[in-house]
């Protein structure tokens, strides 16, 4: 089967390469590093040409809200028409777990009008929802600090490795269409706040983490469920402890 990654040169897709290649299957990465552009559409249809899927784990390379939003609605309607001329018989996309839920923020905005148009489409389709990464968890806590306390808001978040969404994505991306979401998580529940500091703990860094229920995450008031699945969610395998002892050993 013939698979294009969108975004294959990044985090999640590079990993997807590597594991869908490994299961026999025809992987081919398609990003900017290999002349392969959503935004302007340069090379697209010729990447997608004789595929049977394309996934799309591609990021904006802003995070400003009206760039953001250009680059996911220009980027998918590109790949959509291009997927469409092609014949291709899956589109996979990686989205996030409460990104409906989320409205403040733009980011979250962006990624749901992105889903709108594939559902919309008539492309058969299959939208992943994954929580947020460990890989991440360090970014959260920066952009949460000031001076040498960190605010975290003490709401529910359910992290997974890296390895586990792309797992999850190669997955989908053999099956059938599913034309709807598939929610995807790590094994365990924690309150961010005390994620935030056990992870600070394992660093011996010395900054304070504070329980703030107005605390912003990257701008936005989270509410007690926003980043967590609805029952029924595919349960990742890798505990927060497992990911330690594996990115420590650099495996």
């Amino acid at each position: 089967m013939k698979i294009v990654v969108i975004g294959g040169s990044g985090l999640i897709g590079s990993k997807l390469v590597g594991i869908l290649g490994a299961q026999g299957h025809d992987a081919v990465p398609a990003s900017p590093k290999t002349g392969v552009n959503t935004l302007t559409g340069d090379g697209v249809a010729e990447a997608l040409a004789g595929a049977d899927v394309v996934v799309d784990v591609s990021n904006s390379p802003s995070f400003e809200d009206a760039a953001v939003l250009e680059f996911f609605e220009t980027s998918t309607r590109n790949l959509l028409a291009a997927a469409a001329e092609a014949g291709i018989g899956h589109y996979v996309a990686l989205s996030i777990v409460g990104c409906d839920r989320i409205p403040d923020s733009g980011y979250m905005r962006a990624k749901v009008a992105q889903e709108k148009l594939i559902a919309a489409s008539g492309m058969p389709y299959s939208l992943v929802h994954a929580t947020q990464f460990f890989e991440f968890v360090q970014g959260i806590i920066d952009a949460a600090t000031e001076g040498d306390t960190v605010h975290l808001a003490p709401v529910l978040i359910q992290p997974m490795a890296a390895d586990d969404v792309a797992a999850a994505v190669a997955e989908v991306a053999v099956g059938a269409p599913t034309n709807s979401v598939v929610e995807v998580a790590g094994p365990e529940e924690f309150r961010m706040d005390e994620l935030g500091r056990s992870v600070l703990a394992a660093q011996h860094d010395p900054r304070t983490v504070v329980a703030d229920p107005d605390a912003r995450y990257f701008g936005t008031k989270l509410g007690e469920r926003s980043l967590v699945p609805a029952d029924g969610a595919r349960i990742a395998g890798t505990r927060l402890e497992d990911w330690r002892a594996r990115t420590a050993g650099g495996k």
